[in-house]
């Protein structure tokens, strides 16, 4: 493999970036299912704003392709596969999509070729799941006429300061070789470095427990504004005067939502339970954050009935929806959570979010969001996510004279009730 050529397939949130970043330095073609995809990234323009368009018409010019055309990456010899590992409705892993972009890879892969993916899974996915198809599909055996790697994807959406270059990789390789030819690729674009681990399963593993030790601190965090709501304590000014100690760890309640952290969890406690060991704290954490959503629509409706406001087609602003702030990320956002447990009451709902694209809320979640914020007063605000657009907002303007203004985030100066 003298001169590599990359294809990296899937090109979403972490694919694309990842791809463009390789096309400054390897012949690389991006290649995606979706067509209306692969046309408007053609065409200069990345909708989920990881890319500056000024950057992907760069690589474009410089011969970056995308593409949803099999035989175009016919020719590559070094796979990268960025597709999303989800879970279902009853938070089982679903590796769906990764068992078919394997069955991809082995419809155009040839011998000497290497196959990285960087999907989260649990410890064993890549090698007991995936590459078992790449070898059906293409008659090839594994580790005689192709190769493999893992590196985890660590993209953090949203984040235009840590880009996927700033971010040190972690590597591996299905042989000792292997793995140093994987390291060196992504250690020739990657300028915060690479750490080579010493097998796929180990780089599998510390992915997933990245995620999950947040998960846990989140949750630990969330717990403690439960408690100090009852306390008529304000929790972030507990955590704040916590914090002045070096070896505190800087948490914040809040909905935790998004492809990694609300979902990598119940990867690692499947695999778990699989070998008989019931993961403990692990799930405690998990069952504590997606409780918040219905906890934060509970305490909005105490709030209300303190202020002798009739919940019963009360009028409701909820502001935000994405996942996180300033990024128009909308997979596993739990504010549909806090919709979904307000609407039980009959409450009028508008849902304002200068971030999220309408239509593929209404695609993916049912629900009507608006871009343009109505010019009318509410009995409740709650303000879910911390855009920054939200900065100039006159939340005044936006309440009766009976009205109550819940912020999730801590991020108004004042407020009726604050996780």
């Amino acid at each position: 493999m003298d001169t590599i050529k990359i294809a990296v397939i899937g090109l979403g949130y972490v694919g694309l970036p990842l791809a463009r970043l390789f096309s400054t330095r390897y012949a690389t073609v991006g290649f995606d299912i979706n067509k209306s995809r692969v046309s408007e990234l053609m065409q200069g323009h990345d909708a989920t704003l990881e890319v500056e368009d000024k950057l992907l018409k760069e690589a474009i010019s410089k011969g970056f392709v995308c593409t949803d055309q099999l035989d175009a990456i016919r020719d590559c010899n070094f796979y990268v596969v960025t597709v999303p590992t989800p879970v279902d409705v009853s938070n089982n892993p679903d590796l769906t999509p990764l068992y078919k972009a394997s069955e991809t890879i082995g419809r155009v892969i040839s011998k000497g070729d290497i196959v990285v993916y960087e999907s989260t899974v649990y410890p064993g996915v890549t090698e007991d799941e995936c590459i078992p198809i790449v070898e059906k599909v293409s008659g090839l055996k594994y580790n005689l006429d192709f190769f493999a790697g893992y590196s985890p994807e660590r993209i953090n959406p949203g984040d235009k300061e840590h880009t996927v270059e700033k971010i040190k990789k972690v590597t591996s390789g299905s042989t000792p070789e292997i793995g140093k030819k994987v390291d060196a690729v992504y250690a020739s674009v990657i300028q915060a470095g690479t750490h080579l681990a010493p097998s796929i399963k180990v780089a599998e593993a510390a992915k997933v427990i990245e995620n999950s030790q947040r998960d846990i601190n989140i949750a630990f965090v969330n717990e403690l504004s439960k408690i100090f709501n009852r306390m008529k304590i304000d929790t972030h000014a507990v955590l704040e005067a916590a914090g002045t100690k070096w070896n505190f760890l800087p948490f914040k309640p809040g909905l935790v939502g998004g492809h990694c952290i609300g979902v990598d969890p119940y990867y690692l406690a499947q695999a778990a339970q699989r070998l008989g060991y019931n993961p403990e704290i692990i799930l405690a954490g998990r069952r504590m954050n997606d409780g918040m959503g219905e906890y934060v629509a509970s305490e909005v409706i105490k709030l209300m009935l303190k202020s002798r406001i009739l919940v019963v087609d009360a009028e409701v602003l909820i502001l935000g929806f994405t996942f996180k702030e300033n990024c128009p990320d909308v997979r596993n956002t739990k504010v549909i959570d806090i919709i979904k447990a307000l609407k039980e009451y009959s409450i009028r709902l508008t849902i304002y979010d200068p971030w999220a694209n309408p239509e593929e809320v209404m695609h993916e979640y049912g629900v009507v969001t608006t871009r343009e914020l109505p010019a009318r007063p509410y009995d409740a605000v709650v303000l879910a996510v911390a855009h920054a657009a939200f900065n100039t907002l006159d939340i005044p303007s936006l309440c009766k004279e009976q009205s109550v203004v819940y912020d999730v985030k801590g991020f108004l100066p004042e407020s009726d009730g604050r996780l």
